[in-house]
């Protein structure tokens, strides 16, 4: 690999950070930059102009794709399937798109003959990892350039960022900048920075971007039934649609109702704590109706070690490390487990509050016959008594030793009331 690279594909979002650094890998290593840009559904406001921007800016090209339904389909589905949650909370939106962006940058680079790839990610976050395994799987021949490791560069502040872009002529939003930093897509929007660094403030109100507070929602319920086949959302309220559709419209739905805020003081991979606020209102959704309709078609030994696996799926992407051999490993068993998880939730949508409503599935393992306290044929009770038998036979063994050799259980309490004051 020669020393200063060629050319460079950027991963482009054309805020202030990607917009001056374009101008900056042409001046510090005279290399010719191509953008690409993805479209996961951060809204039109972001995507405007974004071609005639990076060119202005010096690139000597801007692709710019549409790649929800790839994001939905081959991303979301199979965290929403597999469960995974990061530390309880996190929905994992940002986490999940930064593989399909880098990946698509790797394609591009090999298609343009780039010999090196950027981004503008911080040397303090979790992105940069995220991007970097990516090139790392799919391609470990590309030279990376990160800025904001790099001993060139000089920018620290906004205000450095300012300057540079008015000296190389950069176009950039002269309007007041937000105190948070944030991520947009289709799944989630994120929150960070500002008054969230002190973990005791209460975010305030006017943060929010894809949902009204509890106050602010309506007074009345609104009831939603969504319809799942092999654990993919494929109906609204008996009316099919596609992902994009889909989300778009319980994320409108979730919105309304105060649905899916969510306020995390997390575990960085790079090994500090940081505070995240984040909606995720069709995503909380998706989640909440999935895991009831898996409560009826999944036996409990599988049900219980999906979840063990769900923690640790869940540190995979919130790790960066989706394109790895584990991963592919968990998608085959997690997708074994979704052959039955067809059927219908109904939710209950409240101030806030998802509250189930109903569930049915075909494959339905939950017997009325069987679970009814009422008479029954189908169950003798007397059963049980074997049954309890066996299952407790070791214990049973543990306290017949202790008995006999030290006259009580060792999980038994001392009788203090022995014990009397002078």
């Amino acid at each position: 690999m020669s020393e200063k690279p060629e050319k460079v594909l950027l991963a482009y979002s054309g805020g202030l950070d990607t917009s001056v650094i374009v101008p900056w890998l042409k001046e510090t290593y005279g290399v010719d930059v191509i953008c690409f840009a993805a479209n996961l559904g951060q809204g039109d406001e972001e995507l405007k102009g974004l071609e005639e921007k990076a060119l202005a800016s010096g690139a000597s090209k801007c692709y710019i794709e549409d790649l929800r339904q790839e994001f939905i389909e081959e991303h979301l589905y199979p965290v929403m399937k597999a469960g995974a949650i990061y530390e309880r909370k996190y929905l994992l939106g940002t986490s999940i798109a930064r593989p399909l962006i880098a990946r698509r940058q790797v394609e591009i680079a090999e298609m343009e003959g780039a010999d090196a790839v950027a981004h503008g990610a911080t040397g303090k976050g979790n992105d940069q990892v995220r991007f970097e395994l990516t090139y790392k799987a799919l391609n470990p021949k590309l030279r990376v350039i990160a800025p904001w490791r790099d001993p060139k560069w000089h920018i620290r502040s906004r205000e450095d960022a300012l300057q540079y872009a008015r000296e190389h002529g950069v176009p950039v939003q002269q309007t007041e900048k937000s105190i948070y930093s944030r991520d947009a897509n289709l799944w989630h929007i994120s929150h960070e920075g500002g008054l969230l660094e002190n973990p005791w403030q209460e975010p305030e109100e006017v943060m929010y971007q894809y949902s009204v507070s509890p106050e602010e929602a309506p007074d009345k319920p609104e009831y939603v039934e969504i319809e799942f086949v092999e654990g993919e959302p494929k109906k609204i309220n008996g009316t099919a649609m596609g992902p994009i559709s889909l989300l778009t419209t319980l994320n409108a739905l979730g919105g309304k109702h105060a649905i899916g805020r969510v306020d995390l003081v997390e575990n960085r991979l790079v090994g500090m704590k940081s505070r995240g606020v984040y909606e995720t209102p069709g995503g909380t959704i998706l989640f909440t109706a999935h895991r009831e309709l898996e409560s009826l078609t999944l036996d409990r030994e599988t049900m219980h070690f999906k979840d063990i696996i769900a923690v640790r799926y869940a540190d995979l992407v919130y790790d960066g490390r989706w394109y790895t051999p584990l991963r592919e490993a968990l998608d085959a068993f997690v997708t074994r487990t979704q052959e039955n998880v067809t059927g219908t939730v109904r939710l209950k949508l409240y101030k806030g509050n998802l509250i189930v409503a109903g569930r049915k599935a075909p494959r339905s393992l939950y017997r009325e016959d069987y679970a009814s306290f009422g008479q029954m044929d189908v169950y003798d009770q007397s059963d049980a008594e074997g049954f309890i038998n066996l299952f407790g036979l070791p214990m049973k063994v543990e306290a017949l030793v202790d008995l006999e050799g030290m006259g009580r259980s060792k999980y038994r309490q001392p009788d203090y009331t022995k014990f009397k004051r002078d």
